[in-house]
């Protein structure tokens, strides 16, 4: 395993074996991600997918252009999925004074339209008279736009699309109870949800990718369907988890018996709470779908970790509210008599570069 990025401006990690290579979340932009894995001596080419944990932009920022970019597919749920490309998707949003004078300008047009219809001589109609055609136009007019206005799904804010290649490429989409499908469609302009292959599992089945089998999990936190991860691979379990709120006990079970652990130790408590972060993000990142604490990852390393793991990488640490020597300090004392020489040791995941690649 080697860990790209690990924080709140972007997450990547590859799992690989001689003849399998996945990133698993691609969180920074596509140049970014291509230039770490050469600083990490992996190849892009070869790449043999991309799976997603969950949608948020820390996780998906480089996604769409860099699976474009390489041509390979991506695994991810149904619901990851479906947030994404409604992140992507531009909504518009109408103000209610805009939408009366939408609706007078509409009106109007109509008015004329049925005006110069009048001058024209046609035979009897056989159904509605025109004014009540008039009539239902205009209500169906108002209901659909009134729907637009007040459906907040219909007016969410639209994020920032970056890093997006002007060149066409060749489509390919997933249709509603397909795994994958794919399309020959090429547009003028790349449409940034376009994957070139999309793979969808669901938490709790395991799945393989290459000679990687794959066990998703589900776990706590403020997404449409997030999960962490176990890899395995003649005998070798490779255990995933951060963007969690807390540890409950489906990933405290996942998470036995695993030779490398990379776990989240988000934030120290005290420094949160004195922190620069509005009270509302503080109060999100505290809940029960926000991040780990140093004293939760802590608590779960003394309590119910198994001591398997040949390395305990600790990830996602918060650049404003923890220091990396108090995560590794409170994960020691935890982990306790179980640190050994071979076993245990503790590797404290960075953002601004790779860290060296753990291989078992």
């Amino acid at each position: 395993m080697t860990v790209l990025a690990s924080g709140s401006k972007g997450n990547s990690a590859v799992v690989s074996t001689d003849r399998t290579h996945i990133l698993v979340d691609a969180g920074l932009s596509c140049r970014e991600l291509l230039r770490r894995l050469a600083v990490a001596g992996e190849d892009p080419g070869t790449l043999s997918a991309i799976l997603i944990t969950h949608e948020h932009q820390d996780h998906v920022a480089g996604l769409g252009v860099l699976a474009r970019r390489l041509g390979i597919p991506v695994f991810l749920t149904e619901p990851t999925h479906r947030a994404w490309v409604r992140m992507l998707t531009p909504r518009s949003t109408m103000t209610y004074a805009q939408w009366l004078d939408r609706f007078a300008i509409e009106k109007a047009e109509k008015e004329r339209a049925l005006v110069a219809a009048a001058t024209v001589p046609t035979y009897a109609p056989l159904g509605p008279a025109p004014a009540d055609i008039a009539a239902d136009l205009e209500a169906i007019a108002a209901i659909s736009v009134e729907a637009a206005i007040f459906d907040p799904a219909l007016n969410a804010p639209l994020l920032a699309v970056a890093d997006i290649p002007d060149e066409p490429c060749e489509l390919t989409a997933t249709k509603p109870g397909e795994t994958s499908a794919k399309s020959s469609l090429t547009p003028s302009k790349i449409d940034p949800t376009y994957l070139p292959a999309v793979e969808y599992f669901h938490s709790g089945t395991g799945f393989t990718i290459g000679d990687i089998d794959v066990c998703p999990f589900t776990i706590p936190h403020d997404a449409a369907d997030p999960c962490g991860f176990v890899f395995s691979n003649m005998g070798i379990r490779f255990g995933l988890a951060t963007d969690l709120g807390y540890m409950p006990p489906n990933v405290k079970s996942a998470l036995r018996d695993v030779d490398l652990l990379l776990l989240e130790s988000n934030h120290d408590l005290e420094m949160l709470k004195d922190g620069p972060y509005p009270w509302s993000v503080k109060q999100r990142v505290l809940s029960r779908v926000g991040h780990l604490s140093n004293f939760a990852a802590a608590e779960f390393l003394e309590r119910d970790y198994d001591g398997c793991a040949h390395t305990i990488i600790l990830g996602h640490l918060s650049e404003s509210n923890n220091v990396p020597e108090l995560a590794r300090i409170a994960a020691e004392h935890a982990v306790g008599d179980r640190m050994r020489l071979l076993g245990n040791r503790i590797v404290l995941a960075q953002q601004h570069a790779p860290i060296d690649a753990i291989t078992l």
